[in-house]
């Protein structure tokens, strides 16, 4: 399973339908051409032409016969006639009543009408035998109205409830995208709890669907994942679910992934990568957060929104090792400051994400202060140290020593790095990025170039430093373990105390002794030997002329070794054309 880099934001569309059959009675395949977004079942009933008509804000029938029934549905007034209405509903049977002395008809208002005046009109149409169109779309507020004014079969043979029952479970239950569809519509309604009459088959329909073997599910797609090949990859991704289900309420979301779970027939990546889905659709992007501050804050609203989307995702993450990304628990952890979660929330993000640490990025650590968005959280990310580490310190085997050993060297230059990042930051003390540097055990870092390069960001963004917090700060550094070129800059970097130089210049000799050495060729010593008698009396001094002597002491080794490696090359080229003269 690939997490794609990560990336937090729109994710490719996925078209598809499963193999299902086709219903016949009144049903029909809507499909503009084979890369439709999904095989979606329509209902027609009726036969008469659509004779609704508005004037001055009142919706009528355009008949013959003058109209009898008033009723107002959501402040919307409906003039009608109470033949074909009453034929059809028991709940206007109950309400309507005769007309009042003056001849006008009683207004009849339907208090908390579930849906719109659109639902309402679907069933007054059907009322009249007026064609209507039905699908999953308008499938929800049509039942919920219908059976709101009670059109069932005991009313009249053949009522709107019977029928629509029947295409949601000969049409809709069989359609992928009709009960994705379905549950959508449910989490837009203030009450979808009062329908599991058609949620929950609607969910059980949908996790059956994802539990079916890829080979059974046929589709069209546009997949815009980065790498994706589609002519490489004609058969169907297992993740080929995510995409649709995020687009859920939360609630019934999560209905669905605990349903999927609790199946045990989904791997445990897989639940995680749906989880990474709808938290790509429905959280706020962390690296907006330093722009955003400077800008209009969130509203409340917006916080705990996306603080109960939050919490629910981490309640949801399968607890074992590796079921999502380190990287997307560290995201996770950024959008939980940012919103403001629980403490026990973030606790387990600190926890999990610690545990995978080594797959973290120098910019995932980056965490903005809760309490100044322009500033770092180092607290935080000290505590998730601190979980990684806490793994070496129990009971390993062997091949858990070597891999932890290889996720130690990858967080050491991680953390380095991370180092380097917050070094900009004026309020960070020296005692703070010491305390930072310290807290990898000294066998975690195999080369100290990136804590080189982090003291020296330090060191430059931070020029009023006294003499002893750079010497203090610069003893972090092994000057063995420098690469030639790291050394070679650090040599020449005036921000560093003249001891760390003369160190570095020791390294450097030594290093062009063992060169020499393991060629079988001694070198000679340098004209101006730098003794240690003589490197502390240029330390001591702390002139600049001091500095000075040192480069060009330097400048003569460094003068003399290639002197020698130019004399080592012309012997090896003269022994060559010997040899080949004697062939």
């Amino acid at each position: 399973m690939s997490f794609a880099g990560e990336e937090w934001g729109p994710r490719g569309r996925r078209r598809f339908h499963l193999k299902e059959f086709d219903s016949h009675q009144l049903v029909s395949d809507m499909t503009n051409n084979e890369e439709a977004y999904a095989k979606m079942k329509y209902m027609k009933i009726g036969t008469k032409p659509d004779v609704f008509y508005t004037e001055e804000a009142t919706r009528s029938v355009l008949s013959d016969v003058p109209t009898d029934l008033i009723i107002i549905v959501n402040n919307t007034k409906y003039l009608l006639h109470k033949f074909p209405l009453l034929l059809k509903c028991g709940l206007l049977q109950r309400l309507s009543s005769d007309t009042d002395e003056g001849g006008t008809p009683t207004p009849v208002t339907l208090h908390d009408f579930p849906g719109n005046e659109e639902a309402f009109e679907l069933c007054a149409k059907f009322c009249y035998g007026i064609t209507i169109n039905l699908s999953a779309h308008n499938f929800l507020a049509a039942i919920t109205a219908a059976r709101f004014l009670r059109m069932t079969e005991s009313v009249a043979k053949g009522n709107l409830v019977m029928k629509l029952e029947s295409f949601f479970e000969a049409c809709i239950l069989n359609g992928w995208k009709d009960s994705i569809v379905i549950l959508q519509s449910a989490g837009r309604l203030p009450a979808w709890s009062e329908n599991p009459r058609i949620v929950r088959p609607c969910v059980d329909a949908v996790v059956e669907k994802i539990l079916t073997h890829p080979s059974k599910v046929e589709w069209s797609f546009t997949y815009t994942r980065p790498g994706y090949n589609q002519k490489q990859h004609r058969s169907v991704p297992k993740d080929w679910w995510t995409e649709d289900v995020s687009e859920l309420d939360l609630d019934l979301f999560r209905s669905v992934i605990s349903a999927v779970r609790s199946s045990k027939k989904l791997s445990p990546q897989l639940i995680g990568e749906a989880l990474h889905v709808y938290a790509c659709k429905h959280l706020p992007d962390t690296s907006l957060h330093f722009a955003a501050a400077e800008s209009s804050s969130p509203t409340e609203e917006t916080l705990t929104k996306h603080r109960k989307v939050l919490e629910s995702i981490v309640s949801m993450i399968p607890g074992e090792h590796g079921s999502v990304s380190g990287r997307f628990l560290l995201k996770l952890l950024k959008v939980a400051n940012q919103v403001g979660a629980s403490p026990s929330t973030k606790a387990e993000l600190v926890r999990r994400s610690g545990r995978q640490l080594d797959e973290a990025t120098p910019e995932d650590l980056v965490f903005p202060s809760p309490t100044n968005p322009i500033s770092f959280d180092i607290g935080i990310v000290e505590a998730i140290l601190e979980n990684f580490l806490a793994q070496q310190r129990r009971p390993l085997g062997h091949e858990e020593r070597e891999r932890m050993a290889g996720a130690m060297a990858r967080v050491a230059k991680v953390f380095d790095s991370y180092m380097q990042a917050i070094a900009h930051d004026p309020r960070l003390s020296v005692s703070k990025l010491i305390e930072l540097a310290e807290s990898l055990p000294e066998i975690a870092r195999q080369e100290h170039d990136e804590l080189y390069h982090a003291i020296d960001t330090y060191l430059k963004e931070h020029p009023e430093l006294s003499k002893a917090e750079r010497k203090k700060l610069c003893k972090l550094i092994d000057c063995r373990k420098l690469s030639p070129n790291a050394c070679s800059h650090a040599i020449g970097n005036d921000r560093l105390p003249l001891r760390t130089i003369v160190q570095l210049l020791f390294v450097e000799q030594e290093r062009a002794r063992r060169a020499s050495s393991s060629r079988g060729t001694p070198l000679p010593r340098p004209s101006v030997d730098i003794s240690n008698a003589r490197a502390e009396s240029l330390i001591d001094t702390g002139k600049a002329e001091s500095r000075e002597a040192m480069r060009m002491e330097r400048s003569r080794s460094v003068s003399e070794l290639k002197a020698v490696k130019k004399e080592r090359e012309a012997e090896k080229a003269a022994g060559s054309r010997s040899k080949s003269k004697a062939k």
